[in-house]
């Protein structure tokens, strides 16, 4: 029997779901994208900039949830060559509640991949007739809590869970270490 998840866990959930979506709209063969989140109640509280920009909508879901939080994607990033250096070079002022990246990459069935063997080369893996590309949108708050989504391009299946992409979210948690 699984626990149910705290209100937290849940909007980390919906937050981390909408972004999917909501990259799920554009193209594949993407950039690595960033997003913050920020607890939308606080927010509302302490910015009122923030308040006036928000939609009426998210503002009412904010106010009935016990929480909530909005993603800002962080544009700009710094060009480095890995996914690796750019989480490096990141960290979050205490107002941001949660960070979610989007990345892309190739994957093979293990049975794929015990053919090819470990010399393969990276132009066998790609002419693979069993590759696929995964769109891995991984989410955690501050407080550690974690989810992922995952996108598989030829089928379209989307899958959520909290450790499918655990060294990701190790690397993302770091993100918030002082």
């Amino acid at each position: 029997m699984s626990e149910q998840p705290t209100p937290r866990q849940w909007a980390l959930r919906v937050a981390v779901s909408e972004i999917d979506t909501h990259v799920a709209t554009g193209p594949w063969d993407g950039p690595i994208r960033v997003f913050s989140l920020v607890d939308t109640k606080a927010a509302l509280t302490d910015d009122p900039v923030f308040a006036r920009e928000l939609p009426e909508q998210i503002r009412s879901e904010a106010e009935a949830s016990p929480a909530h939080f909005t993603a800002v994607e962080q544009e700009g990033l710094p060009q480095v060559d890995t996914l690796e250096a750019l989480l490096a070079q990141i960290s979050w002022p205490p107002a941001v509640a949660g960070a979610v990246v989007v990345v892309e990459r190739i994957v093979l069935p293990p049975q794929a991949e015990a053919e090819l063997g470990a010399q393969a080369s990276t132009a066998e893996y790609l002419a693979h007739p069993d590759r696929d590309d995964v769109r891995m949108c991984c989410g955690v708050l501050r407080s550690e809590e974690h989810w992922c989504v995952l996108r598989l391009r030829k089928s379209n299946e989307v899958v959520g869970g909290a450790d499918l992409v655990p060294q990701l979210t190790s690397a993302l948690l770091a993100t918030f270490s002082p």
